[in-house]
């Protein structure tokens, strides 16, 4: 889908008040990837982020609670990835219903038959990634864009597809609304309207791979695609009981690749919605063999 495409799905969408993401002025300070808010201190993060980032005290005091649970569950462990997760504003990636629940650990509605996950697995997949600045990051399932959103505070080039065209427009507008407010960090991020399965060949290889639905094997392209000692996180079983796998592909001395996989959350059940395909522009039935 081309760019002025998805710009006029969105407007039609925005006219339709789908948007979720509450009134906020522009981000008074340019983002510096060097910026770490206080982290041991729940008042002294909402100040610091109201006066660098303009953002909702309400929000920002839900974020933090919830971050403290975070770190306590394991899900976030180095100073990366917190700060990951403290900057980014999951509130403007929800629906307008669901934003008293916007830090809330449940799967949320998104429409269009799919969710947003919860802010403990998008949290644990994204921790067990290990992105590091300049890493290519391809995720497969934009949905919400709040993946990508958070990504985009790990590394400058984060890679995003949706199957679903009128989700994938919505979240480009998304996006694109939130860098005009000065969130440019999310510039990182390019987007498109496909079928995951085949991943993005053009873009890629790629040193991190993340996939945000269900499917009860590893898609070829996307391992295909994957660097040498690249890391791919995937939710692997049959419909709505995955396993979240941490798939490590290696470079053996004869040239060969080796792949291995570990449970992420030794041999924990997480339901996700199904890896759907395409035919020409209709979804038809998943990817499951």
């Amino acid at each position: 889908m081309k760019r002025r495409d998805f710009l006029a799905l969105s407007a039609s969408a925005a006219a339709a008040g789908v948007f979720a993401a509450p009134a906020r002025a522009n981000v008074p300070v340019p983002y510096d990837w060097t910026a770490m808010p206080p982290l041991g201190d729940k008042q002294a993060y909402i100040d610091w982020m109201v006066k660098t980032r303009g953002e909702d005290p309400k929000f920002l005091g839900e974020r933090y609670d919830r971050f403290i649970i975070m770190v306590k569950n394991g899900d976030v462990t180095d100073d990366r990835n917190k700060r990951a997760f403290l900057m980014t504003p999951r509130e403007a990636f929800v629906l307008t219903p669901n934003l008293p629940r916007a830090y809330d650990s449940a799967f949320l509605d998104i429409n269009y038959g799919v969710t947003i996950s919860g802010p403990h697995l998008v949290g644990r997949m994204t921790q067990t990634l290990n992105v590091q600045k300049g890493d290519k990051v391809l995720e497969i399932g934009t949905g919400s864009g709040y993946q990508s959103a958070y990504l985009s505070n790990l590394t400058d080039k984060v890679w995003s597809i949706e199957i679903i065209k009128p989700l994938a427009a919505r979240t480009r507008a998304t996006y694109d609304k939130l860098v005009g407010e000065g969130y440019t960090e999310f510039q990182a991020i390019t987007s498109k309207n496909a079928d995951g399965y085949y991943g993005w060949e053009e873009a890629g290889p790629f040193d991190k791979v993340i996939v945000t639905c269900g499917i009860d094997h590893i898609p070829p392209s996307l391992l295909q695609q994957l660097q040498p000692n690249g890391v791919m996180v995937i939710p692997i079983g049959p419909p709505g009981a995955q396993h979240v796998l941490k798939v490590t592909k290696t470079l053996e001395s004869d040239g060969t690749f080796k792949v291995d996989r570990a449970d992420i959350y030794n041999g924990k059940i997480v339901p996700f919605v199904p890896f759907t395909k395409l035919e020409g522009d209709t979804i038809v039935g998943t990817h499951n063999g």
